[in-house]
């Protein structure tokens, strides 16, 4: 998931993106109604000044500069859903003044979170953190550079959420189905089903430790009947402007309703 092309697609995210609606049919009321309202955070819930934590491998990593470590700083927030989302975060909530991080790595696995979640994760003392995980430690596999499997992923990622939550006890969590679009260069038919057991374990961790769930492979799913799977993501995994947008559009409607 270290392509060359990657920074290219994924940074033009940010041009002309607000210009983009995203349709009501990719996000259904149905699948919205799954997550009980109490796990979302309202307005009056949103403390002052939290800290919102971004999590993740490429597609959240999304180009950042990794030198630029401030919050609510565009460099620093990458060219991806996360800038998008965090300026509608950050324009719907003003007089929360929050700060938004992105400390998404591309490439990275769940056992490569955990190796630097006290520095970017802990250390930052998030009131939400949104993860995003899953595609490489499937890909990887897949591609023959990792020996992992879904019951390690599983294990991994479990340990890392007990860990965190042991730590930040009252922290926010937001998981993100880890999704793969067929009909790209990237995904095909051997990817499944196996990867759809990634997908359900990382439902079950969301049910397990009262996360809020975002079901992005079902949100693409939808969008690929509306428009072309290339017209949202260039190649399976890495989202488009439009990818993006959806993207931001779903987790603001998800972590914060309606």
């Amino acid at each position: 998931m270290e392509s060359s092309d990657r920074r290219g697609f994924i940074k033009m995210a940010v041009m002309g993106a607000a210009g983009i609606a995203v349709n009501p049919e990719l996000i259904s009321a149905k699948e919205f109604e799954k997550a009980p309202s109490s796990s979302r955070i309202g307005r009056k819930s949103l403390k002052e000044e939290s800290i919102i934590l971004f999590q993740g491998d490429s597609i959240t990593d999304a180009g950042r500069n990794r030198e630029a470590k401030e919050a609510n700083i565009q460099d620093a927030l990458g060219g991806g859903f996360v800038f998008l989302a965090a300026a509608e975060l950050l324009n719907r909530f003003p007089e929360k003044s929050c700060k938004v991080y992105n400390r998404g790595i591309s490439g990275n696995k769940v056992y490569q979170l955990a190796d630097r979640w006290q520095t970017d994760c802990i250390d930052l003392k998030p009131s939400v953190i949104s993860i995003l995980i899953g595609v490489n430690d499937y890909w990887h596999k897949h591609n023959g550079n990792y020996s992992g499997n879904v019951e390690i992923y599983e294990r991994d990622f479990k340990a890392l959420l007990n860990r965190t939550r042991k730590i930040l006890p009252a922290v926010k969590l937001v998981i993100c189905e880890p999704f793969a679009v067929l009909g790209c260069k990237a995904v095909d038919g051997t990817w499944f089903p196996e990867f759809d057991l990634y997908r359900a374990s990382a439902r079950k961790m969301a049910s397990e430790f009262d996360a809020i769930f975002i079901p992005y492979h079902e949100i693409f799913a939808r969008a690929s009947k509306i428009a072309p799977p290339t017209y949202w993501t260039a190649d399976g995994v890495h989202p488009t402007v439009a990818g993006a947008k959806m993207m931001a559009e779903a987790w603001i409607k998800y972590v914060f309703g309606r």
